[in-house]
């Protein structure tokens, strides 16, 4: 019998907390939340405001702005499918959105990492306002990992190669 998976940030599993994307200036400067993390799951909020409305008549967030909400909880939910946590980089993020989002309403945004390979995660996600039933954007995409930790500089078999 195999051994259950182990996660780096296991610790974090949970609601979020206050301080989970201090690290992260352009996150924090638009306000996002860590709501939820899990195995592979992460779960943003980004509070509406008026200074994010990218249609001044019908006060509707900016895309770039649910985007970037997008991405960064696709980053967390592959940071939250890793054993040892290493350097993430976005490839790929398609975007698709299927309506406009309700003005005045904070967004969500529900991603998971599906497949982790030795260099490549792969997520998708939906972001919503009022529930996860009923989605105004869906996502998937690819992030690249940065090389394993060599431990006691034992070859990790990469080359050095990420």
């Amino acid at each position: 019998m195999s051994a259950p998976p182990s996660y780096a940030l296991a610790s974090i599993f949970g609601p979020g907390r206050e301080d989970m994307l201090s690290q992260t200036p352009h996150a924090h400067a638009l306000g996002m939340q860590v709501v939820e993390t899990g195995p592979g799951l992460a779960v943003l909020r980004l509070p509406y405001r008026p200074e994010l409305i990218g249609d001044p008549v019908r006060k509707v967030v900016f895309g770039g702005a649910i985007t970037t909400l997008l991405d960064q909880a696709s980053g967390l939910a592959v940071a939250c499918a890793l054993d040892v946590l290493r350097p993430i980089a976005t490839v790929d993020l398609r975007v698709d959105y299927v309506r406009a989002a309700t003005p005045q309403h904070d967004l969500y945004a529900r991603v998971e990492c599906y497949k982790v390979t030795r260099h490549v995660a792969f997520i998708r996600g939906i972001a919503y306002e009022r529930g996860p039933d009923n989605p105004f954007a869906s996502c998937l995409g690819t992030f690249m990992l940065g090389p394993r930790p060599v431990a006691d500089g034992a070859d990790d078999g990469s080359g050095g190669q990420p």
